[in-house]
């Protein structure tokens, strides 16, 4: 028997479980380890991810497609993602847009340049995830009956996490400057405190103060690449 209309797209409808169902999110993000974290949320919401780990990528993709929401990291290799969320907050108003940063202290600029939630890093929980994004979404975006506020957490893999130590371990191999420690300094403060490294986001907290002895934290990094222990 062959599925109506109707019940094709009764089940792309959000549910209580999967309150996301049928939504594509755009997540702006250069690190691989909260990518990762952000596409398992994603997936146990029912919603699709896609990518962008820069302010080119982002604008080339924006340029092809609209997502139901756009996830703004704010600090990119490229340049700033508040820049990202002014430009889509007056070029396109009816865009949901999410900040997320692993600093606090951000969210009130965030809100100031047009986000309408701001996600921390790492995100709390399953439920605190959901209820962050259906808040930038029309009524009819919306589950019906009760919700199901998931207290459960994810924990990506030691893989992604790797990958960053990998980058900021090229990045600080390379001719440095102070732009580009500014950057390690802020990229792997942010990766250590969704990893749960103390040691790793003090480390990174130093170089931002002396941007120009990176000596401590290159080996910080070399130990946990070596080791392959995850944070």
């Amino acid at each position: 028997m062959t599925d109506t209309v109707d019940e094709l797209l009764a089940r792309r409808a959000p549910t209580a479980a999967r309150p996301l169902l049928g939504l594509t999110l755009l997540l702006v993000e250069d690190s691989r380890f909260a990518s990762e974290a952000m596409r398992m949320l994603c997936l146990r919401s029912g919603a699709r991810l896609r990518r962008a780990d820069t302010l080119r990528a982002a604008r080339r993709h924006l340029s092809a497609y609209r997502p139901c929401a756009v996830i703004i990291d704010l600090g990119l290799p490229d340049g700033s993602g508040l820049e990202l969320i002014e430009e889509l907050a007056r070029t396109e108003p009816d865009l949901p847009l999410i900040a997320t940063s692993g600093d606090d202290g951000t969210e009130t600029a965030a809100r100031a340049a047009g986000a309408q939630e701001f996600l921390g890093k790492p995100v709390p929980s399953l439920g605190n995830f959901q209820s962050t994004i259906l808040a930038c979404l029309p009524a009819e975006a919306q589950p019906r009956g009760p919700r199901i506020m998931s207290s459960e957490t994810v924990h990506p893999d030691g893989v992604a996490l790797q990958d960053d130590l990998a980058h900021a371990a090229e990045l600080l191999r390379a001719p440095g400057d102070p732009e580009t420690h500014a950057y390690v300094a802020q990229f792997l403060g942010g990766v250590a405190r969704a990893a749960g490294d103390v040691d790793l986001e003090q480390a990174a907290a130093a170089l931002h103060g002396s941007p120009g002895d990176t000596s401590g934290l290159a080996a910080l990094i070399n130990a946990r690449m070596t080791t392959g222990a995850a944070l």
